[in-house]
């Protein structure tokens, strides 16, 4: 056998026969569908996605399940779904929701005491972590300030390309391990335990809109943001699909808005003169 038809995880017995003619087109689909890069090392992590789906659909082999998911676009949701990576965590970088709140929201609470709005997007928001941090941040420990701010026009978007993880954001329940990363002061005001299970408070899930988004496509959104969050996705895509994913934020930020990006991304070249570098990949527009 040759090694471009060597099955995956060679040596060891697998399920559905799955060869790199196999992984180059679920790679093509999901580059086209996504934007999403997915190499030839993603061999093992592709199979071990989408064997479930193949099973759940009766099928017995990976050039079936392809045929499959050309000609169904309910599957082809499912297959977008089981190949995006959702880790996360309750304030993941926790150095961005500090300068949040100590450099963008003074402003923005000031404009809301004077019935102004305020608009915030966490893209690729995955299982709902991002959102709730920020909101608990801005709520802080006082319950009374949540309830204040309830009242005002405060609101989250918060997008992904899964549904299936959207509406697992949107319960806003976690494990009580998950919720562990909240720190104890906001916890113990903003969440509600129950056995193994954590709760988000309803003030706090009332403020987020979860929809589903993929980045690469038309944006129904109209307005702009006073900060943007889209952080750690940005790493699974190519330079170009990169530079024009960010020349779209920096279009839909307000003047002075922030954008927050992963640890490990940077601004491409034609973006990064529309910004000023204020921290650790944190970037303010600049004024036109």
């Amino acid at each position: 056998m040759s090694a471009a038809l060597r099955p995956v995880a060679a040596g060891r017995p697998t399920e559905f026969r799955f060869d790199a003619a196999d992984h180059q087109a679920i790679s093509a689909f999901v580059y086209d569908e996504a934007g999403i890069l997915m190499p030839p090392n993603k061999m093992q992590l592709v199979y071990g996605r989408l064997a479930p789906r193949v099973r759940a659909c009766g099928l017995t082999n990976f050039a079936d399940y392809i045929r499959r998911i050309e000609q169904d676009a309910a599957e082809r949701t499912q297959a977008i779904d089981a190949l995006t990576t959702n880790h996360t965590s309750f304030f993941r970088e926790s150095h961005h929701f500090d300068h949040f709140m100590e450099h963008a929201w003074p402003a923005l609470d000031q404009r809301l005491a004077t019935r102004g709005k305020v608009r915030i997007w966490s893209a690729a928001c995955s299982s709902g972590e991002e959102p709730y941090s920020l909101l608990m941040a801005i709520f802080g420990k006082e319950r009374g300030n949540g309830q204040r701010l309830a009242r005002t026009d405060l609101r989250v978007l918060a997008t992904d390309l899964s549904t299936e993880i959207l509406a697992a954001a949107a319960t806003g329940r976690y494990t009580t391990d998950t919720a562990s990363g909240v720190p104890q002061s906001l916890r113990s005001v903003w969440m509600k335990s129950a056995g193994n299970q954590a709760e988000v408070h309803p003030l706090i899930r009332e403020r987020v809109a979860f929809r589903k988004l993929n980045l690469l496509e038309s944006w129904p959104m109209k307005g702009t943001f006073d900060a943007i969050f889209c952080r750690n996705v940005m790493i699974y895509f190519d330079e170009p699909t990169k530079e024009r994913l960010q020349t779209r934020l920096a279009d839909c930020l307000a003047p002075g808005g922030f954008l927050y990006i992963g640890h490990s991304e940077r601004l491409s070249a034609s973006v990064a003169p529309r910004f000023t570098c204020v921290g650790r990949t944190t970037f303010r527009k600049v004024a036109a």
